[in-house]
């Protein structure tokens, strides 16, 4: 990382360099709906991102990061900030190997599509159809008093869960690890993941758990998509790595994405967040990224690099096609990313509505549909980030996309609205001028 000293000029020379390094296959096609004259970034405000990550790593808030921003299908700012482990005092690289945690739902959820379109299956199948122990599903009535006294009501399913549900979380299946509740907590159960369960027997280990609503009722975030990563391996014959492997890392060039670190000589690259920020006991069942296991989250498991996730990003902003190569139609990217629980949906936001009041929810990605009080932020900008903070966003109309990488799961959601808001603002869709 270049020193407090290095001129403006010298360090985007660097940069450069280094992107040249990195970025091998990352691919220059434009998406074919961004404007001609997109605005661009200029170096004062390029500055401005790397000097507000630095005042982050001054205050002791984070460690370090790695801010990648690329636009028209080249990069115009990376740079690698601070120290990647606390502990050796390593310094963070653009190579360094992060947790990435839900990032990986949009991983998953491409793969599903892939197998639509190769006519495997449909969006609107039943779950059940690939996963049988998803046909006796119950929904939960969490009727008990305060001390919880009354036993849970089981109910039946008024509709199948099908694959849409859980690609846009409205299979009413939750998570443990946040909010309240009899049902909140048989998800939050330890249980849920001893013995180091295969993608299979954490399936039936979820269906047999009460769902939180009907399916189709409520926006509600949980192990939706681990459940489609088992899917994934029902119609495909592999494991969920092995085709993500073959139809997307190896092509992709992501040679460092996986869900567990096997080469201890790899070990050393892995970002390590604060001791305030060390999570006191596995999240969603992920844990250590060097220990092998079984279980391939398709939800939250993935570990992978800015240079490897900013191909796929790529090829998501191109459409679906990277160097020549096409994964996905344009029409299925245009689905993923556009709103399915708008209102004409009727579908309930949950309190823990996570993308917020200005956005809806695609298959995978959260999806602007408005943008913020005092703010001309592009609609149809879809995004997520990780539990470990990590976050990117795809903005079509300007064409570009953001990743900021980071281990620091209490500050990730303020740093990537400050970042976000430093970004847009720099591009003058800020404050409104009317």
């Amino acid at each position: 990382m270049p020193d407090a000293g290095t001129s403006r000029e010298s360090r985007f020379a660097i940069v450069f360099a280094l992107v040249g390094a990195l970025f091998v296959g990352a691919g220059t096609a434009m998406a074919e709906s961004a404007a001609p004259q997109a605005p661009t970034f200029s170096h004062a405000a390029l500055d401005s991102f790397g000097d507000f990550i630095r005042r982050e790593i001054a205050a002791d808030k984070i460690p370090g990061g790695v801010l990648l921003i690329q636009q028209h299908g080249k990069p115009v700012y990376l740079e690698s900030f601070g120290v990647r482990d606390p502990a050796t005092q390593a310094p963070m690289t653009a190579d360094t190997i992060f947790q990435v945690y839900s990032m990986s739902k949009a991983v998953t959820s491409v793969a599903v599509m892939m197998l639509v379109e190769d006519g495997k299956l449909s969006i609107d199948d039943p779950v059940q159809k690939y996963i049988e122990s998803f046909a006796y599903a119950k929904v939960g009535i969490d009727d008990s008093d305060e001390a919880g006294q009354r036993p849970l009501r089981l109910v039946p399913l008024k509709r199948p869960i099908t694959i849409r549900d859980l690609l846009r979380h409205t299979s009413g299946i939750t998570y443990g690890f946040y909010g309240e509740g009899v049902i909140r907590k048989l998800y939050g159960d330890p249980k849920l993941f001893a013995g180091d369960p295969d993608n299979a027997d954490f399936a039936d280990r979820i269906a047999v758990l009460p769902l939180a609503d009907q399916p189709g009722v409520r926006w509600d975030y949980g192990h939706s998509v681990d459940v489609l990563g088992r899917v994934v391996e029902v119609v495909s014959g592999q494991s969920l790595f092995q085709f993500e492997k073959q139809r997307l890392f190896d092509p992709l060039h992501m040679p460092d994405t996986n869900y567990f670190v096997a080469d201890k000589k790899d070990w050393s690259r892995i970002a390590r967040p604060l001791k305030a920020d060390i999570f006191e006991r596995p999240l969603a069942g992920i844990i250590d990224p060097r220990l092998p296991r079984r279980f391939e989250s398709g939800g939250a498991g993935l570990n992978t690099t800015i240079g490897d996730y900013s191909h796929f990003l790529q090829m998501l902003l191109n459409k679906g096609e990277l160097n020549g190569k096409r994964y996905l139609k344009p029409e299925t990217v245009a689905l993923m990313t556009s709103d399915q629980i708008g209102p004409e949906t009727g579908i309930i936001h949950d309190p823990f509505y996570f993308p917020s009041p200005n956005s809806g929810f695609g298959l995978g990605f959260a999806v602007r549909t408005s943008p913020p009080a005092g703010t001309t932020w592009p609609l149809g900008e879809y995004r997520w980030d990780g539990a470990g903070g990590a976050f990117y966003f795809v903005d079509p109309v300007d064409d570009l996309f953001a990743i900021f990488m980071v281990h620091s799961p209490t500050q990730g959601g303020r740093i990537q609205l400050a970042l976000k808001t430093l970004m847009y603002q720099a591009l003058g869709k800020g404050l409104r001028k009317d």
